[in-house]
């Protein structure tokens, strides 16, 4: 009998034992089906920039001084941040000045025509007197012709009169005499009128050639001005020079990087130093093509990391590119994507550079919110899933049982989702089902177990 009352004990605790394993079912976690906010958001990564760096380049040819102002440094707008050696740009302005002053002393030298203008009024002169002493020597070749006509005649007179006896021969000899004289003195005047005229000839050339000499010094001019205005050109050039040598801060900011740092000969356009204003600092972000879609300008942004604190910061989309690029992910896949530059909300750029020494280049995480429902359905991002024709679903505890449910869904983040068909307020979900959850397996919530 004892033996009996223990077996029955027995079968009654077996039986009992496996009834409420029958009973509870599978333990899953669950989470209810609740009316909440839910917000759209597009996370990415992202650094932090500057709209626009200035850049100090070389404005020429030259030799530069060692730059003092080191990366971080403080800079005013106006202020000196690099220079041209002073001395080299002195002496090429001492250069020009001196050209200059050269080609003026010339230009008043060859201007001066004082020695042409006597030289030439001598000249004249000389010319006129010549020509007088060319008529005279004609007046008195011509007076030698009649001297002579009138030796020829009387000798051919004294002949005559010398054949009757009416003259003597004493008078005879005097008149050949006399005949031969005035031949001899009329060819002289000849000679000297041939060599007067000849004499005339090479004078009268005396004032052209004074003259054509003065003319090219008016020519000599011209070409002297003409190189006064290009040392003149030279010397504005030199002194454009010595002004842009001295290089300038073109903003209120900071030496965002030092290119060059000691004295020596630096080409034209070689950067000298990279200048940027903090304050100016926003956050660009590369995105994906497919999600940029769904960004708008104005749209809130949560920016987080450990560049911006446990305590973040916000921003607004300012500008979205127009063009995408291609990106190679780190694993290799070529993903095209499209540039969106995030605007800091007031305040909290300054707030940032006290509390995080937040700088240019820093990476940074950025959460754009595309749309928002401040009252939906929601479920945990973890309870649904793709079934095999496409459709969202989740499994629903109902009835102490899980039931495999096709949902429509709305707004979806990271973390939940909206459902806009297929579930009620209230209802609770299994999150993130196991693959060996079926439909019609009995489940026990976590909670009530």
């Amino acid at each position: 009998m004892k033996w009996t009352i223990i077996t029955i004990v027995a079968v009654l605790l077996v039986t009992a034992l496996a009834y409420s394993a029958a009973s509870s079912g599978v333990v899953v976690q669950t989470a209810a089906v609740r009316r909440d906010s839910v917000r759209e958001f597009v996370d990415e990564q992202a650094q932090t920039r500057l709209p626009l760096t200035h850049l100090v380049t070389m404005p020429f040819d030259a030799r530069i001084e060692a730059i003092a102002l080191s990366e971080g440094a403080p800079v005013k707008k106006g202020q000196l941040v690099a220079q041209v050696v002073p001395v080299d740009l002195q002496l090429n302005t001492q250069d020009a000045e001196a050209n200059i002053a050269r080609l003026n002393a010339s230009i008043k030298e060859s201007g001066d025509k004082t020695v042409e203008s006597t030289g030439l009024k001598q000249s004249l002169e000389y010319v006129a007197s010549m020509q007088a002493t060319v008529q005279a020597a004609e007046a008195r070749v011509e007076a030698g012709l009649a001297k002579l006509d009138y030796a020829n005649k009387n000798l051919r007179r004294i002949r005559a009169l010398r054949e009757t006896n009416s003259a003597s021969e004493d008078q005879l000899n005097s008149a050949e005499v006399q005949q031969v004289q005035a031949d001899v003195d009329y060819r002289q005047d000849q000679l000297v009128l041939k060599a007067l005229q000849s004499m005339l000839a090479a004078t009268v050339l005396v004032p052209t050639v004074v003259e054509q000499y003065m003319a090219r010094k008016d020519l000599s001019v011209a070409v002297l001005e003409n190189e006064k205005v290009q040392a003149e050109v030279k010397l504005k050039r030199d002194e454009r020079d010595r002004t842009r040598g001295l290089m300038t801060s073109p903003v209120d900011g900071v030496v965002l990087e030092r290119v060059e740092t000691n004295e020596r000969s630096v080409p034209a356009g070689t950067v000298l130093l990279k200048i940027g204003n903090v304050d100016e600092l926003e956050v660009e972000a590369d995105i994906l093509s497919q999600d940029v879609v769904r960004v708008r300008e104005g749209q809130a942004v949560e920016i987080y990391g450990p560049a911006v604190g446990a305590a973040g910061a916000r921003g607004t989309v300012a500008r979205i590119y127009p063009a995408g690029f291609t990106k190679v992910s780190s694993l290799g896949v070529e993903q095209q994507r499209v540039k969106v530059v995030v605007a800091l909300a007031a305040g909290e750029r300054e707030r940032l550079q006290k509390t995080q020494d937040l700088g240019v280049g820093y990476r940074v995480r950025v959460r754009i919110f595309t749309a928002e429902k401040a009252d939906a359905l929601v479920v945990p991002r973890s309870a649904i899933f793709r079934g095999p024709d496409g459709r969202w679903q989740v499994y629903a505890e109902r009835d102490g049982r899980a039931r495999l449910v096709n949902i429509d869904v709305g707004l979806m983040n990271d973390e939940r989702v909206e459902v806009s068909g297929g579930l009620a307020d209230g209802e609770l979900v299994v999150l993130a089902p196991e693959s060996t959850l079926v439909d019609g397996t009995r489940v026990t919530p976590a909670a009530q177990k």
